[in-house]
């Protein structure tokens, strides 16, 4: 059976247990692999209750298998900064030459104090930025000092930066697929 890539999104989503998770993946593997688990639906449904029903190692080999087909990238945890203490949340905001932001971005983004890291095109003469990393700190003195150690990192091709401090969540999800 082929879904049209909203109709297999719905289809995930709407998964009441592993095995039918799993089951709708092996029949459209096609259609998963163009998704990508890009939709967070998938990952939010995936509650570790659930496995309880089948053996760890029938999960494994599941999940496994979603990573072969492309359902899935990857499997991590995703930690609520913010009950973890890191209030302050900074994304730094860097004018640095262009030829250098590959090289950069390696670095910068390997630093553990940093969520993620990218390119942006610059929007002269008012946005002279075009490297931007997130930095997270228990208070602004901490950001500060990691922004301190970044500036180190990329020394005298630092053309001028800026700390955008976040003020409160106006919407947190990841990216939704459909029709």
């Amino acid at each position: 059976m082929s879904l049209t890539l909203a109709d297999l999104s719905t289809a995930l989503q709407g998964a009441q247990t592993l095995t039918e998770f799993c089951q709708v993946c092996d029949e459209n593997t096609d259609g998963v692999a163009k998704l990508r688990a890009a939709n967070d639906g998938w990952a939010s449904w995936f509650d570790l209750r659930e496995t309880k029903l089948i053996a760890a190692e029938e999960v494994m080999a599941r999940m496994r298998r979603m990573l072969e087909v492309g359902a899935i990238r990857r499997i991590g945890v995703v930690p609520n900064h913010y009950a973890l203490g890191y209030k302050a949340n900074g994304m730094t905001v860097w004018d640095v030459p262009d030829e250098r932001v590959d090289d950069l971005g390696e670095r910068v983004g390997a630093l553990e104090f940093v969520s993620h890291c990218y390119c942006r095109p610059r929007h002269l003469p008012d946005w002279p930025y075009n490297f931007f990393a997130m930095v997270h700190g228990h208070d602004r003195g901490e950001v500060e000092e990691l922004v301190r150690r970044i500036a180190g990192l990329i020394g005298d091709t630092d053309r001028g930066h800026e700390i955008l401090y976040s003020t409160r969540i106006l919407k947190k999800t990841g990216l939704r697929i459909g029709g």
